[in-house]
């Protein structure tokens, strides 16, 4: 359908080509031509397309109950709820849709942490450069003016402070008697694949300790094995008091969870928060399922071989090269950084190279690929990028 008869909102600045199936790390236009993909649905369908287990879990639970409602017991979210505990070490979840919902969780929960100190004007530290959503919320928790542009008023309670910087945390904490909670994302993958020092989360849970901060990790897009543990704060040897999660949780499926421990696992109660179609039978059957693979395979170890052998190849293709700023990554979470913007990248990777990728800030090329490539399929991806970047 040509753009100017679309009956969609005009949100999104999407490329010319859709697609019809897919299979692993691969899929196909509705031509029958066929792509290669490394961004994985921006982090979401890290089991690749179309693997045989989750389609399975997805006809079986069709077939049998797709929705009750939470005014009743819902088995498959009961063993979601274990199963993530059980990982993380947190002791309570709650399930919605999105990240973004899963994040509106979490600042809940630190506005109710706050009443029950009885700060006044309670404020939650977030960093520069962040994402974490585009509701009101989420939004003003976002330390990137250009997606918040348009929405201001942005809604008050937020402080600011350069990320993987602790020492501007200590200052905010002298200058903000109101801060309650932290949020922050051990890696920054929106905003251009920036991993935190794992002495600065410690530092970070160390901080929340002495002062009763709630420490908030989103895990949106680090989680589920993506930086080659199974959560990227695990890196780093500390638990949370609250983590979000969502995207590959789900492999495609619409899924969200933010997970609690501690003070914070007892501070909502009985119609405090709520979610019509959160962690519904099948949202939450699939999950499992999702949880199965990973463990089974053991993901999150073949995300740490595979990102090692990702970024090699492309330090040994691209390192030095007229217009490289820079390369980094953990696990399969790659960023090339480019000294100027590209014209319409994302556009030439897939008329070029049938190859496709994402840009963050403008400027980073963005890799995501499905935790289940091949070795074969990662030394393609080096390969068709470093041909479009040379």
């Amino acid at each position: 359908m040509p753009v100017t008869a679309s009956y969609l909102m005009p949100t999104y600045a999407r490329q010319s080509v859709s697609f019809v199936r897919g299979e692993g790390a691969r899929l196909w236009d509705a031509e029958g031509v066929e792509y290669l993909d490394a961004i994985a649905g921006v982090a979401v369908t890290s089991l690749g397309h179309a693997h045989p287990e989750v389609a399975a879990a997805i006809a079986d639970q069709a077939s049998l109950l797709l929705h009750t409602s939470n005014l009743f017991g819902i088995g498959w979210q009961e063993k979601l709820g274990e199963r993530l505990c059980a990982l993380t070490g947190m002791q309570r979840a709650f399930f919605c849709n999105s990240g973004a919902e899963a994040n509106e969780t979490a600042l809940k929960l630190a506005r109710l942490h706050a009443n029950a100190r009885r700060i006044a004007q309670p404020q939650v530290l977030v960093m520069e450069n962040s994402f974490h959503g585009r509701t009101l919320a989420t939004l003003a928790a976002t330390g990137n003016p250009a997606v918040q542009r348009g929405f201001e008023p942005l809604m008050p309670g937020f402080v600011r402070v350069p990320y993987d910087d602790i020492d501007a945390v200590r200052a905010a904490a002298e200058r903000e008697p109101g801060i309650a909670a932290v949020l922050v994302e051990p890696v920054q993958g929106e905003g251009g694949v920036h991993p935190a020092s794992p002495a600065y989360l410690r530092a970070l849970r160390a901080i929340c300790d002495e002062r009763g901060w709630l420490l908030m990790v989103d895990e949106v897009q680090t989680g589920m094995g993506r930086t080659g543990a199974w959560f990227g704060h695990q890196h780093a040897g500390i638990v949370p008091d609250v983590m979000t999660l969502a995207k590959a949780l789900g492999n495609g499926v619409p899924i969200g969870a933010c997970l609690a421990r501690g003070v914070a696992a007892s501070l909502f109660s009985p119609g405090a928060h709520g979610s019509t179609f959160g962690g519904n039978p099948m949202a939450s059957r699939v999950a499992c399922t999702v949880i199965d693979v990973m463990a089974r395979d053991r993901l999150h170890e073949r995300a740490a071989v595979l990102g090692e052998r990702l970024v090699r190849r492309l330090r040994a293709g691209l390192e030095g090269r007229t217009g490289i700023a820079a390369i980094r990554g953990i696990g399969l979470m790659v960023g090339v950084e480019l000294d100027a913007d590209p014209h319409d990248l994302v556009h030439t990777a897939l008329a070029r190279e049938r190859l496709l990728i994402t840009l963050t800030r403008g400027r980073t090329v963005r890799l995501l690929p499905p935790l289940i490539c091949s070795e074969a399929e990662i030394d393609e991806i080096a390969a068709r990028l470093i041909r479009l970047l040379t």
